[in-house]
């Protein structure tokens, strides 16, 4: 295990400027989500801390050791790559073997550490089997043995979890926190899925077009975010433009189309802002920053039923609403929210 740090990493494809004076610390053991739309940098990210990709500018240490000139083999590190991987003729013990042959380790040590990490995996018994024997979550189970097989200080993952189905995306998530937890193994995971960050990681790293545009716990990210861009690449939210006329304690009051709102926001905000409300936080009824319109949807959702409603402005809101809610298409309705709940962000 160790702490990894990127100081002011910049890399140019050409004239193309990729990534941006990049700054990030992240603590021994922590599980650290690299997450933005295709294009953001996050992959180029990952690779440069891989050493398949040379730095530019700036300085990568794992612990107090310069990593930047490193080759890949010598960077103690694993990767769990989208496709696996995997040797196809290989079977699997002979798959978690290969890299420990590598670094000439003692066969029997090599066959005491594959035991324990088929073990840790859940895949103790299959060692004799080829990959295609397997199906998608075991050769998954596999690569990520193989990442871990080697005892690396730092374990990188590349979006694991693209070639599976949504079923077993979902339990695959759990199986992977839980494994990094109990290993404790410092991480960094490439993906554009939001839930699996938010539901993986310690803290989420938000990029876009190469620079870091947050980063903060899942929490923060999600009910705090930096930016209209956060805002909106971290789940829905509902976004009412206005300007700022003061402050009323702890809450900032913002005019609107939809009235007069009060939320919370960063100190220093002022003149012209978004006003982000998450769906799940408007409720009907409620007095407090209400906003009277007409629904236009109302979708079954199983868990919910998503109610789309247009403002007098001519805005649409979108609420989350108990999915036995009584609401009528083009029937008048009055949302509100919280002042806590709401999130103002400068434009």
């Amino acid at each position: 295990m160790t702490t990894l740090t990127l100081d002011g990493i910049d890399k140019f494809y050409g004239d193309l400027h990729i990534l941006k004076d990049i700054n990030l610390e992240v603590g021994q053991g922590e599980f650290i989500s690299l997450l933005g739309p295709s294009g953001c940098g996050k992959t180029t990210t990952l690779r440069c801390i891989a050493g398949f990709e040379p730095i530019d500018r700036g300085r990568l240490l794992f612990g107090t050791r310069e990593m930047t000139n490193v080759a890949p083999e010598h960077r103690d590190l694993g990767m769990v790559f989208q496709s696996y991987a995997l040797f196809p003729h290989m079977t699997v013990a002979e798959n978690l073997a290969f890299g420990l042959e590598v670094r000439k380790v003692a066969p029997a040590e090599r066959a005491a550490r594959i035991a324990k990490v088929l073990e840790m995996v859940r895949l103790a018994g299959y060692e004799g089997r080829f990959p295609r024997e397997l199906s998608g979550g075991q050769q998954q189970r596999v690569a990520l043995a193989r990442a871990l097989v080697i005892e690396p200080a730092v374990l990188l993952l590349d979006e694991p979890l693209a070639n599976l189905d949504a079923a077993l995306r979902d339990d695959m998530r759990f199986f992977i926190r839980d494994l990094q937890q109990r290993v404790g193994i410092t991480t960094i995971y490439v993906t554009h899925d939001q839930s699996e960050a938010l539901v993986m990681s310690d803290r989420i790293v938000v990029m876009e077009k190469g620079v870091v545009a947050q980063c903060g716990t899942p929490k923060e990210i999600y009910e705090r975010p930096a930016s209209r861009m956060v805002a909106g690449f971290i789940g829905h939210s509902d976004v009412i433009e206005g300007t700022v006329l003061g402050r009323e304690g702890a809450m900032i009051v913002v005019e609107t189309a939809a009235g007069r709102l009060r939320a919370h926001g960063p100190e220093a905000v002022s003149g012209p802002v978004h006003l982000m409300i998450r769906p799940e936080k408007l409720r009907p009824g409620l007095a407090e920053n209400a906003m009277t319109g007409r629904v236009k949807k109302a979708v079954y959702q199983g868990s919910a039923l998503l109610v789309v409603v247009e403002l007098p402005s001519g805005q649409e809101i979108s609420a989350l609403l108990d999915a036995d809610a009584a609401v009528a298409v083009g029937a008048e309705l009055t949302l509100g929210f919280a002042a806590r709940h709401g999130w103002v962000i400068a434009r």
